[in-house]
């Protein structure tokens, strides 16, 4: 009977000893996302140029990072030319000889109309052929070739003499860039199909 009492006392006791530190108290001591300070560090970024320790859904996790890079310098270096395109052609620029079926388009109604035409199944082609010849290029540097993400060769005579900061300064003005012609890209294409009006889109 006294070993009973004893045993539940001590039982009592326990409950309101300090806990041993958990995970997740661990957790609030990582170091913090300097763009999304309520979020851990994604590690996986650390070492590339442009990073702001910016991945909300930790896809840095899953994918390897020199992929990830690649698809972000194409996407950029695509929508900086786009945005470019885009104004242009509301800007009136054209290629002549025009055939009289674009007449008056603009580069919001044209993709129907060049898609009547057959223009668009031709550029489908072209791009397919550039896209597997960029991903063989790809497939050996996630082997281990020793290619920098996004390097095909162009412009390189441009670094030449260059110091390593003003060379890290040139790829930092393209990552960033091209990150906000992504945005803009997205907002002029929204823009001139809401409003239906052309460069400035409002």
């Amino acid at each position: 009977m006294k070993l009973a009492l004893l045993s539940s006392l001590f039982g009592a006791a326990a409950a309101f000893a300090p806990a041993p530190a958990s995970k997740a108290t661990t957790a609030l001591n990582v170091e913090k996302s300097p763009s999304i300070p309520f979020l851990p560090y994604p590690e996986n970024l650390k070492g590339y140029t442009g990073d702001v320790g910016f991945d909300p859904l930790r896809i840095s996790d899953y994918f390897p990072m020199d992929y990830l890079r690649e698809a972000e310098l194409k996407h950029g270096r695509m929508c900086m030319l786009a945005w470019t395109g885009f104004v242009a052609v509301d800007l009136g620029a054209r290629v002549q000889p025009l055939p009289a079926e674009w007449e008056g388009l603009t580069a919001a109604t044209a993709h129907d109309k060049l898609v009547e035409y057959g223009s668009m199944g031709n550029i489908l082609v072209w791009i397919g052929m550039l896209e597997m010849v960029g991903w063989l290029a790809i497939a050996s540097m996630l082997q281990g070739s020793g290619r920098a993400p996004g390097d095909f060769g162009f412009g390189a005579q441009y670094l030449e003499g260059k110091t390593e900061e003003q060379i890290e300064k040139l790829k930092l003005q393209e990552i960033k860039n091209g990150r906000l012609a992504m945005f803009a890209f997205s907002g002029v294409v929204t823009q001139s199909v809401l409003f239906e009006k052309g460069f400035p889109y409002f």
